[in-house]
């Protein structure tokens, strides 16, 4: 299943699901768990029949029948079995009058509702899987029959079983997404954006040991590095061992229950014990291969006494106030992610921007922190990455592991002004502008094979999407009316061997563009010819291409118009994206880029008075001269807007004139 239909398939379900719930009463904080858990439920039998098939494809057979699946077949594969009443195909097979069907539960009672039903189905999973006891929502006597019904067909989709590609991790995530930016409340708060996790994990490069998250929310930091390890073709779960807190028991079940559609295994402790300012719940201080975190901003009113005897303080408190509390705990949180690494532990972690220049106790830690070494890259985000929150951020990363040549320098990136828009609230990182920035560390750590993989990587997908675009061309081209397609082939016959060519990213860009620009153009010739034509003649156009009549002709053309430009598009953006990485490295050679990335020695830090600001080091991008002559210019708006200024007062005059015929 390609990501195209995928991300098609996310959306139906999602306004699916979401159009039943404007229906009924339930708020977004009500639905989202017992949703997540029915994604869940149908991730646990999409895996169950895939391992099921497995054990059954050679197993032994007595008289002629082969011997039952059992509990015990299914923990051999690390797998999780499913009795019968809790598989989602015996849920969505069930009657509509669950009361008449005389059904019991695990214990023997009665069950009068599907609710009851569901329910008894996540009491089962939990008995058979210690990480999941107590995880999964058991509340689904809240949703009427017909409501719950219709939530476990929609689910019911075969698309779904697509195990091996992880489409339903991949639907969880989405729906996560979703409910998060749709709850957007301070207690709601379990959602770290894919795409800055994604930059902490590309950065990190887990690879195996230890990883601990510390305010793991719903444990996108565990799913991402499975991601990154199993990529790399290892196994997650044998490769990395996951350790998480968080205080908030919701957004652990959150946790646990993703991490379980994932494939993966980890121990997550919750409530007051996974108080991270005040217990280190695994006992992992100086044990870390790996932290990862999106802690909670700027909280205040943390004791302070009882901070200090929990420990995990190598530099001390931050400021504490006459009732001995922190005020601001952001440094508590940065000085417990690094003493959590070892040796040569790595740590990744979110943080409020005003942490990297604040003042008093925390330039203190900080000028330790740096004195250190072990400060590796710090990167400001912009404005609009969170769902509850605008202000900007900025990734930090330490690595106690540092060759000797870097040990005094720390990378600066000013991402601030690179995003892509999501809609008017949220921004994010693209996939390939996570390589980019991704590659100005791999640039900086003299890891320049990676960079020129990547260069290879983008040939490669802009040969592939280049033929899905002209190929979607060629599909619109068949449709055309003669004169158009006659001229459109030659265009894409032109196109094809220019941009699958050797040239450089910019010139194929152009191009890309050009052709983008002839597409419309034969598009709107077909429209135009088509309208001067008399409905007889438009009928017979479309019977000439093989359709009844000219409304069913004209809506094709406009399928295959839209579905054309998008892929044409989708080049255009990965094109834009190469050019924006070579035009500043090259071949594959660090650079300081004004207004992007400087690399900054100690000395240089110190004189700034140990910020951490990446524009206080890479300064500003020049600004590109757009050949407008600044006088003539500013002549000219000066004349328009007198020209303006004599209309209003002509107009006002009017309306004074008017007013005083009328008496007033």
């Amino acid at each position: 299943m390609d990501n195209r239909s995928i991300r098609k398939l996310e959306a139906e379900l999602w306004e699916s699901a979401d159009l039943l719930r404007s229906g009924s009463k339930l708020t977004s904080n009500q639905y989202c768990m017992p949703v997540l858990g029915l994604i869940f439920l149908r991730y646990a039998y999409s895996r169950f029949k895939l391992v099921e098939a497995e054990i059954l494809s050679n197993r032994p057979s007595r008289g002629g029948r082969v011997l039952p699946v059992e509990a015990s077949d299914f923990a051999a594969k690390s797998a999780l079995f499913l009795p019968k009443e809790a598989q989602y195909d015996y849920l969505v097979n069930l009657p509509a009058n669950i009361a008449a069907a005389g059904l019991l539960s695990r214990d023997g009672h009665p069950m009068n509702s599907l609710g009851e039903v569901v329910n008894n189905a996540m009491l089962l999973v939990e008995e058979q899987s210690e990480q999941l006891t107590g995880v999964l929502p058991k509340d689904y006597t809240i949703f009427s029959d017909e409501l719950l019904s219709e939530l476990l067909r929609i689910f019911n989709n075969s698309a779904m079983d697509d195990v091996g590609g992880d489409v339903i991790g991949r639907i969880y995530e989405y729906f996560l997404n979703k409910f998060a930016k749709n709850i957007a409340s301070d207690d709601g708060v379990f959602f770290t954006p894919k795409s800055l996790v994604k930059m902490i994990v590309n950065i990190l490069e887990p690879k195996s040991g230890v990883l601990l998250d510390p305010a793991c929310g719903s444990g996108g930091m565990f799913v991402q590095t499975g991601d990154f390890v199993n990529n790399a073709g290892m196994s997650a779960n044998t490769a990395m061992t996951f350790y998480g807190q968080e205080k908030v028991e919701y957004n652990a079940q959150l946790c646990l229950m993703n991490m379980a559609v994932h494939g993966l295994t980890g121990v997550i402790k919750s409530g007051d014990e996974a108080n991270t300012f005040y217990h280190d719940a695994h006992n992992l201080a100086g044990c870390c291969d790996y932290v990862m975190a999106n802690p909670p901003f700027n909280v205040d009113k943390v004791k302070s006494e009882s901070c200090e005897s929990a420990g995990r303080l190598p530099f001390g408190l931050p400021g504490v106030n006459k009732q001995k509390e922190v005020g601001n705990a952001n440094y508590l949180w940065i000085s417990y992610f690094y003493a959590y690494l070892n040796e040569t532990g790595r740590a990744g972690f979110v943080m409020a921007s005003s942490a990297t220049d604040s003042q008093g106790r925390d330039k203190d830690i900080r000028q330790k922190l740096v004195e250190t070494g072990h400060v590796d890259v710090m990167v400001s985000v912009g404005n609009n990455f969170f769902y509850t929150k605008s202000l900007p951020c900025s990734l930090w990363f330490f690595d106690k592991g540092k060759d000797a040549e870097r040990l005094d320098k720390v990378l600066f990136i000013d991402a601030r002004n690179y995003y892509t828009v999501v809609d008017r609230t949220l921004n994010e990182w693209s996939d390939w502008q996570l390589k980019n920035l991704n590659a100005i560390v791999w640039l900086y750590r003299g890891e320049g094979e990676k960079y020129k993989a990547l260069l290879e990587e983008y040939e490669q997908a802009i040969r592939e999407n280049w033929e899905d675009a002209l190929l979607s061309a060629q599909e619109l081209c068949d449709k055309l009316p003669y004169t158009q397609a006659r001229d459109f082939q030659g265009t894409i016959r032109e196109a094809q061997g220019y941009v699958l060519s050797d040239g450089k990213f910019d010139d194929k860009l152009a191009r890309v563009a050009a052709f983008r620009e002839i597409s419309d153009h034969a598009e709107s010739s077909a429209v135009n010819v088509m309208g001067a034509l008399s409905p007889e003649q438009r009928n017979a156009l479309a019977k000439g291409k093989g359709y009844k009549n000219y409304r069913e002709y004209e809506k094709q053309l406009e399928l295959l118009a839209s579905l054309s430009a998008q892929r044409i598009e989708d080049c255009k953006t990965i094109l834009k994206e190469a050019v924006w990485l070579y035009d500043k490295f090259g071949e594959g050679e660090y650079r300081d880029i004004p207004g992007l990335c400087k690399v900054a020695e100690r000395s240089e830090i110190e004189a700034k008075g140990w910020s951490l600001t990446p524009g206080a080091y890479v300064g500003v991008a020049p600004v590109e001269d757009d050949g407008v002559d600044f006088k003539q210019r500013m002549a000219e708006i000066r004349t328009e807007l007198l020209s303006l200024q004599a209309q209003s007062n002509e107009l006002m005059e009017t309306i004074s004139r008017n007013m005083e015929e009328l008496g007033i």
